[in-house]
């Protein structure tokens, strides 16, 4: 397999990433190539960011990949870390039956790759779910960087900690939560990430499938469906295909369990009858 830093690669993908709104743009205007550390460090959301204690800047390559393109393979040597840009991907670990397990879904802003320096071979695949642009940090040369400032040592440390926590978090949710509540919890957080992307938090369409879901929070395809197809019928969410409109989002954060009643008494009845929000909060806590 070609490495990620191959120019023909790069350069393949560049030509074939579908061009944003205004579609007249010329393609070389619309596809950023490299991004500085400051812009590194913005992205990232440091909130002291990078201190400039270098007589030229580093600046780091983009590199685009379209879906259902590997940024790196299971087995492949680590030489690198890489951060989201713009789009979407999964990580996966795939066992030696060929079952892939998801990970996590890296999004704008999101550190992936880090679990490939302990034995310099990454353990996961990162598939793009959507058009991406991942920005591509190698990691002797970030180290180099660290050790001529070691404020941005201090923040490297910082972004693979939060990257820690953050799997520490969904790891204890698998544990301690019902099957909804897992869906409930999942859909909160990624409204709290859109918004923080600056879009919409309320109304966002899923980038992935129900399976990867499934896979993602430890339960079945037809444990995602029915789940989300209960928050849909007591108002909590409109869903239509992979569009998610929340209508609720306290309620959300709050549930523990959708009493099946609720899915049973709305079915073959037309339009979904909103529930009380008191009523609803009533119920889950007797649930």
């Amino acid at each position: 397999m070609s490495s990620p830093y191959d120019p023909s690669t790069a350069a393949l993908t560049r030509t074939h990433l579908p061009a944003p709104s205004p579609p007249t743009e010329p393609l070389s205007r619309q596809v950023k190539l490299w991004s500085t550390l400051t812009e590194l460090c913005e992205l990232l959301r440091l909130p002291d960011g990078c201190e400039q204690a270098f007589d030229d800047e580093p600046s780091f390559q983009h590199l685009h990949f379209q879906v259902g393109q590997r940024v790196h393979t299971s087995g492949q040597s680590f030489e690198a870390l890489y951060v989201v840009h713009n789009g979407f991907l999964k990580t996966v670990s795939i066992d030696e039956a060929g079952n892939e397990q998801v990970l996590s879904f890296p999004m704008k802003g999101d550190l992936f790759g880090v679990d490939g320096i302990h034995h310099r071979r990454h353990p996961t695949e990162a598939v793009a779910l959507s058009c991406c642009d991942v920005i591509v940090v190698p990691f002797s040369r970030l180290l180099g960087l660290a050790r001529r400032d070691t404020h941005l040592e201090d923040l490297i440390y910082r972004i693979i900690s939060r990257e820690l926590i953050r799997q520490q978090t969904q790891t204890c949710m698998l544990g301690a939560l019902s099957a909804e509540a897992r869906v409930a919890r999942f859909l909160v957080t990624l409204s709290e990430r859109f918004e923080a992307m600056g879009y919409s938090g309320k109304v966002f369409n899923l980038r992935m499938t129900r399976h990867e879901i499934g896979s993602y929070l430890g339960l079945t395809l037809e444990t995602i469906s029915r789940a989300l197809s209960a928050f849909n019928e007591s108002g909590l969410i409109k869903v239509a295909q992979r569009s998610i409109e929340i209508n609720d989002i306290v309620a959300l954060k709050n549930l523990r369990r959708v009493p099946s009643s609720y899915g049973r008494g709305q079915r073959g009845r037309g339009a979904a009858k909103r529930i009380p929000l008191g009523q609803l909060n009533k119920s889950l806590a007797d649930a």
